[in-house]
Order: C-alpha cells, then sequence, then structure tokens
C-alpha cells in the first residue's frame, strides 16, 4: 500500500491494531536474548557494604546509607517497570495503535536494558527477583496500560532525582544521570501519548516553575510502587 501523495515503493504506515503474527514478533523482539551488552567491571572496585538486608518471607531492606543499597533501589525500580511491560505485551491491548504498541515494546527493551545491566553489575549484592502483580490492571485495555506506565516513568524519573544526593560516587552518579534521562523521555512519550500534542509532558505535577524535574525521596516512591510489589520492600 502507498499514500497517495507519497513516492512511489514507499510503504505506508498505517496505525492499526496488533495482529496475531506481529504480537508474536514483538514479543519475539522483547525476549533481546543475548543482545544486551553489559558492564559489571563499573562496579568491581565498590568496598562498601551490599546495602541489603534480607529477612523472612523473601523480605528486602536496603540501607540507603551504602551505594549498593541506593543501586539496590534502583534495580527493584527497574524490576517492577520492565516486569510491566513484559506482562502487558503479552496480552492483545485493544484500542491500541501500532505505532502506541511500538512504544511499549522500545520503552519495555529499555527498562529489561535497564534492569539486566543493574543486576549484572551489582553481582551477589543484588537482591533478589521481586514477585510482583499487575492483576489490578486491565491489561488488555489501553487506557488502564497506559495510565499505569504513567505512573511508574513518572514515579522513576523522581526516584532517580531523589536517590542520586544519596551516592557517594561520581561515577555512580554519572550512571544513574543517563539511566534516568532516559526514564524522563519515556515519561514524555507516555505523557504525549495519553494527551497528543499538549504541554503535558511538562505538566506542572512533574516540572516545577524553576523548570526542574521533581524529586522524591524513597520513602514516599515506596509507598506509590507498593500495590504492585508483593516481595516485602523497605528502605
Amino acid at each position: 500500500m502507498r499514500n497517495g501523495g507519497g513516492s512511489p515503493g514507499v510503504p505506508l504506515v498505517v496505525d492499526r491494531p496488533l495482529t496475531a503474527a506481529s504480537r508474536r514478533e514483538f514479543l519475539r523482539v522483547l525476549g533481546l536474548g543475548s543482545a544486551i551488552v553489559l558492564m559489571p567491571s563499573m562496579f568491581a572496585a565498590c568496598s562498601d557494604a551490599t546495602g541489603v538486608t534480607r529477612g523472612r518471607n523473601a523480605a528486602v531492606t536496603l540501607d540507603l546509607s551504602t551505594d549498593l543499597g541506593v543501586l539496590n533501589y534502583a534495580y527493584a525500580l527497574e524490576q517492577l517497570e520492565a516486569a510491566f511491560y513484559e506482562e502487558a505485551l503479552t496480552h492483545i491491548i485493544s484500542g491500541c495503535s501500532s505505532s502506541e504498541l511500538h512504544a511499549l515494546l522500545q520503552i519495555g527493551q529499555h527498562e529489561i536494558v535497564h534492569r539486566e545491566f543493574l543486576k549484572a553489575a551489582l553481582g551477589s549484592n543484588a537482591i533478589p527477583a521481586l514477585q510482583v502483580d499487575f492483576s489490578s490492571v486491565d491489561l488488555t485495555k489501553r487506557d488502564p496500560v497506559f495510565q499505569t506506565a504513567k505512573v511508574f516513568e513518572d514515579t522513576g524519573v523522581a526516584a532517580y532525582n531523589g536517590a542520586g544526593k544519596l551516592l557517594h560516587s561520581a561515577a555512580y552518579l554519572v550512571l544513574a544521570g543517563k539511566i534516568v534521562s532516559v526514564e524522563a523521555r519515556h515519561a514524555a512519550t507516555i505523557r504525549d501519548i495519553l494527551n497528543p500534542k499538549s504541554m503535558d509532558f511538562a505538566g506542572d505535577d512533574v516540572v516545577d516553575a524553576n523548570g526542574l524535574d521533581r524529586a522524591l525521596a524513597p520513602s514516599a516512591v515506596l509507598p506509590l510502587v507498593d500495590p504492585f510489589i508483593v516481595t516485602p520492600i523497605s528502605a
């Protein structure tokens, strides 16, 4: 198919629901396989305590006075985000265009990379895989999926911003800054999908009067994500 006003031979990209065949392709790509390049050597020189206390019933307590505790905090949030997109993309999401599903795929890929990078970098100091629960979200419908994605992405940006000051290592702070900038791109994309061509990407609920992203302390972030995490986790 060609656009009537376009050049011959140039395919027309049509927003349409994902077919069963294209959905399988989305899921295949989502697996990523061995394409992720990890750099655990960046953390090899870390000498502080693990920052993790494992209690009964796999409960996790993070000591945010240590860099590894802060990195595990980020790892917990990346686990949640990656799991959400992985789970959402196993469903046929009614009302979604192909471009919207492609955005979910791309964002999901980023979150998987973030999760696997932190897991490999932390090594034996990493917290266990968290048990998550998205049963409160109707993953078969567009609006609940994107509204939940909005919560996760906005919260993720604010969480990184709030935890950055807790890091002692400048190298770790640089790494966190690179991740949070990508998370902010995700948040802006999700907001634009929900309210196209608006100023929601920089709404006053996420950007202050000085043009700065909001920052939330872990004590404010954990209650926001607690409904979706079964594993007891505190900091």
